[in-house]
């Protein structure tokens, strides 16, 4: 087998040539590249450009007009959108004859929801009065593999995927992937996670609000236990209050009619929702609590006042008005006056021992705007004329709130979707947590792995196959400057674990490398977990075999085009803090997501780029290692903090042996014989060589030295 080396010496005049433009033109030639096959974000996913702090209230949600409302709810014609400015914020949706179609609400006003990048993430999701998603439109974001890359139609086939899904469903049943996703929408995991998240939670939000789906576990309207009077006041049932007669002459003194005084009852009240039989059967009887019960809509309630004494909550001016003004349900900021409509008259109390009741009403109370399980107040208005011609009013008021013992067990909280997440992805977590396993071992063994050049060689080769095939082809497992920068956008914006924990893989191998980073510095990643990495090695030790000759760099050279990926770095970071956009485009550097990430599933000028990087990686081992990449120069800035120096060399080490320089991998190696630990990947190639008592020439001379020098020929015995 050939191994043949262009020398510095002869590859000096060719780096004359290219010094001039390859620190430029490298830099420059991934960002042209991306932006010219990128174009500016259309109006479906506008890209961010504040920079600093996203508060939520900085950036206004996007907002439907009619004709998002008609694609959204499947119409034809435009329909009519209305703000609905109580409660959960959104948008109703009526067609031409004013039928309500659903609601429509941002999932960026409502949960706040912000993307692996860090920025907001806003996407427009509409329900139907049946607790149903009819559609789903994303407004804007700044993913990065949702960016660059992915059509239009791939990103709408997805959140379009959502339409039909039953909000009241098993929560297991909504996670189900899709079979039919884009294979680049499906390797989008981080991005598509936070979208189904966001949409999700802001639908089901919504159709609480809109009093669609019960909130917690609701009221039981089914157990049932016979009681009397003082049984359901003692367990609550109903709320009290007694108003005597000196009392409200002294608060409506003034009035034309003065209100008599003494000790006798000017109102007595009782009042309470009698929705669980238990409290409505025992009151009304069975035929009565049927007739009150069985006309309530999808999530009413029937309420109940009983009174006695000289004032009367109903009064009569309802019969004119069509409202009970004397009466009110105040909860929050929600005043609701009864109707007409809504009114139900009881004649008589079916329950044994309950005091005289002068008036018995049975109030129908709305599914929206009222939350039954949330305590209330009802208020009744006492009002007098006064001889100036002006009112002299009192307010009389009950606190109720739902017992217990009446209330279903509220479903148990959702879990997590991260912790769905990562246990639909078990294997993929197993196989990741397996090779950092197997990589802690061979960190910590190398010592004795080094001193057996073939098991080392094999185990390298192993690993890395196993690192491009299983954890980068096989589950996506690739880390990217992108991450970074979503990273330390969090910290600004509002750091959530559940952001990065939403994928498992990405999530352990960062986790691993961060503590690497202090043990071993950034070699823990770069040389051995990086699929791209692997990827440039492997076809490096091929092209070695196969002959091709090898490029040395002459080393003030190769010290100086360092300075590209330092400079993409930084430049990428700081970019971010101006335009998330521009920097993505910046990122385009990376091949990661061309070669690893989408398996070279893209338009054919990335494809070229990456084909291009890996073309040079056969003459140059790890070209794109070396001078391009802004992860490695990342992670080489914290790897300055390394606690231990595990790599051993030797005083003699570039002085009377240079065997180490030329074969490290991506010459870190300077002709001192020093290893720079920003540039070290730790593939241990330099090691080996240390312990190679046949290749090091500090080693082969010990060993002469040592052996016992033979007898000159022809002496004699």
């Amino acid at each position: 087998m050939c191994h043949s080396t262009l020398s510095p010496e002869s590859a000096r005049p060719l780096f004359r040539r290219l010094h001039g433009s390859l620190a430029r033109g490298l830099t420059i030639a991934a960002l042209a590249l991306a932006s010219v096959l990128s174009p500016a974000p259309p109006a479906r996913a506008e890209s961010f450009s504040s920079g600093g702090v996203v508060a939520s209230d900085a950036i206004e949600a996007a907002a439907p007009d009619a004709a998002i409302g008609a694609d959204l709810f499947g119409q034809s014609a435009p329909v009519r959108i209305e703000r609905l400015a109580d409660g959960v914020p959104g948008w109703a949706a009526r067609d031409g004859t004013g039928a309500l179609l659903g609601y429509i609400g941002s999932t960026w006003e409502i949960a706040g929801s912000v993307g692996y990048s860090g920025r907001p993430l806003d996407v427009l999701v509409a329900i139907t009065p049946q607790a149903k998603i009819a559609g789903a439109k994303l407004m804007r974001h700044s993913e990065p593999v949702l960016t660059l890359g992915i059509s239009d139609a791939d990103i709408a086939r997805f959140v379009n995927g959502f339409a039909g899904l039953d909000l009241a469903a098993a929560r297991e049943d909504i996670l189900k992937p899709a079979d039919d996703l884009p294979d680049v929408i499906a390797r989008a995991t981080v991005s598509t996670g936070v979208i189904r998240d966001g949409i999700l939670r802001s639908a089901r939000t919504l159709a609480i609000g809109r009093g669609l789906i019960a909130a917690g576990g609701g009221i039981d309207r089914l157990s049932y236990a016979p009681a009397d009077w003082d049984a359901l006041l003692a367990m609550g049932a109903l709320a009290q209050a007694h108003v005597t007669m000196d009392t409200a002459a002294t608060a409506l003194a003034g009035a034309s009619v003065p209100v008599p005084s003494g000790p006798g009852a000017f109102l007595d009240l009782w009042t309470g929702l009698i929705d669980t039989p238990t409290v409505g059967q025992n009151l009304l009887g069975q035929q009565m609590f049927t007739q009150a019960v069985g006309a309530l809509g999808p999530g009413e309630t029937a309420l109940i006042v009983i009174s006695a004494g000289v004032q009367s909550p109903r009064g009569t001016a309802w019969k004119r008005s069509g409202s009970f003004e004397r009466i009110a349900v105040v909860q929050g900021a929600q005043r609701i006056m009864p109707r007409a409509e809504d009114f139900l008259l009881i004649k008589k109390l079916a329950i044994a021992g309950a005091p005289f009741a002068k008036e018995i009403s049975v109030f129908r109370m709305p599914a929206q705007g009222f939350e039954p399980t949330l305590p209330f107040r009802v208020e009744i208005t006492a009002a007098r004329d006064t001889a100036a011609g002006g009112t002299v009013a009192m307010v009389i008021g009950a606190d109720y709130a739902l017992p217990d013992a009446f209330r279903l067990a509220p479903p148990p909280e959702p879990e997590a979707l991260w912790h769905e997440i990562w246990r639909a992805k078990r294997v993929q977590t197993v196989f990741t947590a397996a090779m950092l396993g197997a990589l802690t071992l061979i960190l910590f063994a190398q010592e004795g792995i080094v001193r057996r050049p073939k098991l080392w060689r094999r185990l390298r080769i192993g690993f890395l196959a196993t690192t491009l095939f299983g954890l980068g082809w096989g589950i996506n497992g690739q880390l990217s400057v992108v991450q970074v920068m979503a990273f330390v956008q969090s910290l600004l914006t509002g750091f959530r674990w559940e952001t990065f924990l939403i994928e498992p893989v990405i999530f352990l191998i960062w986790s691993f490398v961060a503590l690497g980073l202090l043990f071993w510095g950034r070699g823990v990643y770069c040389g051995w977990l990086c699929p791209f990495g692997a990827l440039q090695e492997l076809l490096n030790t091929a092209a070695r075999r196969l002959g091709i000759r090898q490029i040395a760099v002459p080393q003030a050279l190769h010290e100086r085009l360092w300075v590209i990926k330092y400079t993409l770095f930084v430049a990428i970071l700081a970019l971010g803090f101006y335009s998330m956009h521009d920097a993505l485009v910046l990122a385009e550097v990376e091949p990661f997501k061309t070669a690893i990430s989408l398996r070279f599933l893209r338009a054919g000028p990335f494809v070229l780029f990456v084909l291009a990087l890996l073309g040079a990686g056969l003459f140059i081992e790890r070209f794109y290692c070396r001078y391009l990449c802004p992860l490695g120069a990342g992670l080489a800035i914290p790897a300055k903090l390394k606690i231990f120096d595990w790599l051993k060399r030797r005083p003699q080490c570039g002085r009377e042996c240079r065997l180490c320089e030329p074969s490290c991998t991506v010459g870190a190696i300077d002709p001192l014989g020093r290893i720079n630990p920003n540039e070290c990947v730790l593939c241990l190639r330099c090691q080996v060589i240390y312990h190679d008592p046949t290749g090091c020439t500090v080693l082969k001379r010990r060993a002469r030295a040592a052996a016992p020098t033979s007898p000159a020929a022809g002496a004699p015995k």
